[in-house]
């Protein structure tokens, strides 16, 4: 089974999640659910919940915050299908974890060791991975720009990773209102 890793991007409630969990179904290959998400209060629980009850019971979910590329390198193998959702949620966890929120809010240039290493390690580890890899991630740059700082620096990182990961992935799909547009592969 030949290697191939996918971006799947899209607006919030776009299907993106569905389409890749499709693609994955579809795949013929055993499924692994790489969750990113951290359910700190009720509403984000409710979201989790209701990934989980669409998931077949036969995947295997693994929760990760914040080293996504180690614990790819750890699970993927040639036989299996990992689906990362999302990265919009990991690159949050790495901007708080660290301190690059706290710089933004601040003023002050990004310089957050955690976040640097983090995305640079997942850039470098996803062509080298076996099996496929589906990734899911939120468009965020359609909108106006952020009034807060930190909400600019999300908003900035967000489609700086977008556009990074969508070079190294041998298909990229936009989900608009439920449908996908192919727009590489």
């Amino acid at each position: 089974m030949r290697a191939m890793k996918e971006l799947i991007i899209g607006g919030a409630r776009s299907g993106k999640s569905q389409l890749a969990e499709r693609h994955a179904q579809e795949s013929g290959r055993p499924v692994i659910y790489l969750a990113t998400a951290q359910a700190l209060d009720g509403e984000m629980r409710r979201r989790v919940e209701h990934h989980r009850a669409r998931r077949p019971a036969s995947w295997a979910c693994i929760e990760t915050q914040l080293h996504l590329a180690a614990r790819l390198r750890e699970i993927a193998t040639p036989e299996t299908c990992i689906l990362v959702d999302c990265l919009t949620l990991w690159l949050s966890n790495l901007l708080f974890a660290g301190r690059a929120a706290a710089q933004a809010e601040a003023g002050e240039a990004l310089d957050c060791p955690l976040f640097r290493d983090e995305v640079d390690a997942l850039l470098t580890a996803l062509p080298t991975l076996p099996g496929r890899i589906i990734l899911v991630s939120n468009e965020v740059g359609w909108g106006i720009v952020p009034m807060h700082p930190v909400s600019r620096l999300f908003a900035d990182e967000q489609g700086r990773l977008n556009q990074r990961v969508a070079a190294v992935c041998d298909e990229v799909t936009l989900v608009a209102a439920g449908l996908p547009l192919k727009l590489k592969g």
